[in-house]
């Protein structure tokens, strides 16, 4: 099914929903991110009819709509992701090998990756992420037992007791629907279910934890920093300098006040090292093969490099903006219209500094042949749909993962805590970047871990599970938790338990709480690809 026929008949749903107010399915996802996609894809292929809706126009989450390539495990290509994860890679792999052609020599068929870039081994347009992920639901949009419900937004829960009825969303034409289910997923990026039905839920930092690197500044609102992400082209001896920004005098001048402290100005080349907390120099040039003093950040989230491909396809290649130049730090994005919007600016600040003033290697200022390449992106300004947010509400669940469950400084054993009713795996760095309440990095190694069950269970609503970073974490344990492979099997995951209590006639709780039900659930992933321990040598070879 191509773009246009996709959303055709997306839209013709959504129109006749309108029509009606209220709508119903065996599933509700809320939130068409990756775990919302991950979820819904699980739900269907076990037989399930569901309703997804998204507030932009686009699904992916992070991946597409956020513009942020996969930060993923080193063991990606063989392990440490869903089957169905790898094979939306495969998939991506499989459109530039269609498309373009390619040099040989400089790449892998089998390991592509078009952006050749420092973060991923798969970095690559988000356009095309989006392309791949709407060729997976295809197939089920076709024939009916999936409805998108696309530029809709959540406003309002009917709860009963201990169970959701039913949830409103909001088209962006004003008009609202009404969406029942036996269950509900929330997927979306800020947890906005979880406050719509008055599900117990903590944002921020919370205060007690005990953990080893806990923040010194336990606040609901101290959180991590936000990204406005953008995408540039490079096209060298042509001139796309956008118009002065408002905000740029107050953004070129702007020292992020943290602690410990920042080395300066944030739109500059010197920042801190995430690990250290000392100061680290970085280079920018954006042309072809450019040989840099320092780490080159046009290359750190490239999305298409152009010596991958034979010449003429690309001009000087792609690059997404995702860097600590544009983390906002001045307030929540979570409903304020003020930071939102700053944040953006922020990010255009620093995409004009970028063309008129970033120092350059020969001596000169600025690369006015960066394009802002909004069709990689789905905008005409070339900054991302939506804002990266690195945070969600998360609920308060029957288990929550502490530091000292898979932190590698925090625990006393060589391997992450082992977890009976483990539903899946991942790994990456306890990354939490600098908060809005003046915390420096926290960026401290974890160990390859286990998402346990007990974190997907809310304390006492029956018929609600997370299904991305909203799981039982604590504000630290998030920052490894929050990651693309990881978010994909908690949705995942989530997904195949609601089809299992429906087809079982249970409930998550009572799943959690009868090992012949855990068991039974824990066989269905297993099938269905979702790996819930890591090899027995895998730590010797970490």
């Amino acid at each position: 099914m191509n773009r246009r026929t996709f959303l055709c008949q997306a839209a013709a749903t959504v129109l006749s929903m309108l029509r009606r107010g209220e709508a119903a399915a065996d599933v509700v996802v809320i939130g068409g991110g990756l775990g919302g996609c991950a979820a819904t894809l699980a739900a269907l292929n076990m037989g399930c009819t569901v309703l997804l809706t998204e507030p932009t126009d686009w699904i992916g989450g992070q991946l597409t709509q956020q513009g942020v390539p996969p930060d993923e495990n080193r063991w990606i290509e063989s392990f440490g992701g869903t089957r169905r994860y790898r094979a939306w890679r495969s998939m991506l792999r499989t459109h530039y090998r269609l498309r373009y052609k390619m040099v040989p020599d400089n790449y892998d068929p089998l390991y592509l990756n078009p952006g050749a870039c420092l973060v991923s081994r798969l970095c690559a347009e988000p356009s095309v992420a989006h392309q791949v992920l709407r060729s997976m639901m295809a197939r089920y949009v076709a024939d009916g037992r999936l409805h998108i419900i696309l530029n809709a937004k959540p406003v309002g829960a009917q709860v009963a007791g201990d169970r959701i009825l039913a949830v409103r969303v909001r088209h962006r034409e004003g008009s609202d629907v009404d969406l029942q289910a036996p269950a509900f997923l929330d997927a979306s990026e800020d947890g906005a279910l979880l406050s719509l039905a008055n599900v117990e839920h903590v944002s921020g930092a919370e205060p007690d934890t005990g953990e080893l690197h806990a923040s010194p500044n336990p606040s609901p609102d101290n959180q991590q920093a936000a990204t406005w992400c953008f995408a540039l082209e490079y096209r060298e001896g042509e001139d796309h300098t956008i118009a002065r920004p408002p905000e740029y005098d107050y953004w070129t001048s702007y020292v992020p006040r943290l602690q410990p402290p920042w080395p300066g100005k944030l739109l500059s080349l010197t920042y801190t090292d995430p690990i250290t907390l000392e100061p680290r120099e970085a280079s920018f040039d954006p042309s072809p093969g450019a040989e840099t003093r320092h780490f080159n950040l046009w290359t750190y989230r490239r999305l298409i490099a152009p010596a991958v491909f034979e010449k003429g396809q690309f001009h000087g290649g792609i690059s997404l903006v995702n860097w600590p130049q544009n983390d906002y730090m001045e307030g929540n994005l979570v409903g304020s219209t003020l930071h939102r919007e700053r944040a953006r600016h922020l990010s255009l600040s620093l995409l004009y500094w970028l063309q008129t003033e970033v120092p350059r290697e020969d001596g000169g200022f600025g690369w006015p042949g960066l394009r802002p390449c909004g069709e990689v992106l789905g905008t005409r300004d070339g900054l991302a749909k939506a804002p990266y947010l690195r945070e969600s509400r998360r609920i308060k669940s029957l288990f929550t993962v502490r530091e000292d469950h898979v932190g590698k400084e925090a625990r006393s054993a060589p391997e992450a805590a082992s977890f009976a009713d483990s539903v899946g795996i991942g790994y990456y760095r306890i990354d939490l970047h600098p908060s809005t309440k003046g915390d420096n990095y926290i960026d401290v190694d974890s160990l390859p871990f286990e998402i346990p069950l007990g974190a997907l269970i809310p304390r006492r609503v029956q018929n609600l599970l997370p299904a991305c970073k909203n799981i039982g974490t604590t504000h630290i344990t998030n920052g490894c938790y929050r990651l693309h492979p990881v978010e994909w099997n908690i949705g995942e995951s989530a997904g195949i338990l609601t089809a299992y209590c429906q087809r079982r006639r249970t409930s998550p709780h009572a799943v959690y709480e009868t090992p012949s039900h855990l068991e039974s659930y824990q066989r269905w992933l297993m099938t269905s690809g979702v790996e819930l321990h890591w090899p027995a040598d895998l730590n010797r070879q970490y």
